[in-house]
């Protein structure tokens, strides 16, 4: 266990001094301040029907993109590039330790920068008394389903992110192949629903099945204070998944 946490505390620390963790952390933060500022004003210039957090949390996708193979794609593949995970043979540490400590620190700064965001509504209803006097920027429902969505998918999102770097050495293909695979959860189930010559009479369960895993649709239920049961466990089923598969691949390395 104590092998655990120095694994953890290191990640911790690689990650604070990784060029690439303030890219994220800026880019996150200017690209959300920017939106949310958006959304103030599309508020103030005419009545809106959902809160401004709900509006807020439906465009959480543009900075996943780019934050999670930021935070992620330096994890391993930088590891089986300098030859570090060779050392790890001498050791008494197992590749599930060593998956898991870079995973929750992945998984420490993602949910940091997302934690900055709640600052958002509180300076707004500081500086700006029109919004304080609607008293729409803090709808406990939507902040609270909101936040756990970001943190459920999250789960998901980084562990995809650690398995794209543990199947290269080169940092800038594991971002690629984490950006693909994200992209392919979001996106890929219904572009492939769309294919043109897709008969989907003859597939008939498979719109079901495409559905139960659109992102946006849960993103929807939770930022109304909807918690269903059925993404909680796609998320951490196959966010577990896709770490006990790097864990293997890990084992093959040591």
């Amino acid at each position: 266990m104590s092998a655990f946490f120095h694994l953890f505390f290191h990640e911790i620390k690689m990650l604070g001094i990784s060029v690439s963790t303030y890219i994220a952390g800026v880019l996150f933060l200017a690209l959300m301040g920017f939106l949310y500022l958006m959304i103030l004003e599309s508020y103030a210039s005419a009545p809106q029907d959902n809160f401004p957090s709900t509006e807020f949390f439906r465009i959480f996708w543009l900075p996943v993109f780019f934050m999670v193979p930021l935070l992620t794609m330096k994890s391993i593949a930088d590891e089986r590039r300098t030859g570090t995970l060779e050392t790890l043979k001498t050791t008494p540490i197992n590749a599930w330790s060593i998956v898991l400590s870079k995973f929750l620190a992945a998984y420490f700064f993602y949910m940091a920068l997302w934690a900055i965001t709640l600052s958002f509504p509180i300076i707004t209803q500081l500086a700006v008394p029109y919004f304080k006097a609607e008293n729409r920027l803090f709808d406990l429902a939507s902040l609270i389903g909101g936040y756990s969505f970001i943190a459920l998918s999250g789960f998901l999102y980084i562990s995809l992110g650690i398995l794209a770097s543990s199947l290269t050495r080169s940092q800038l293909v594991a971002g690629m192949l984490s950006f693909s695979f994200l992209f392919l959860l979001m996106v890929g189930g219904k572009l492939f629903l769309d294919l043109p010559f897709l008969d989907l009479s003859l597939i008939p369960y498979l719109p079901e099945a495409v559905n139960y895993l659109q992102t946006f649709q849960h993103l929807e239920d939770f930022s109304r204070g909807v918690i269903d049961s059925r993404p909680i466990f796609f998320y951490l089923v196959n966010g577990l998944f896709a770490l006990g598969v790097t864990s293997i691949i890990i084992e093959d390395k040591l």
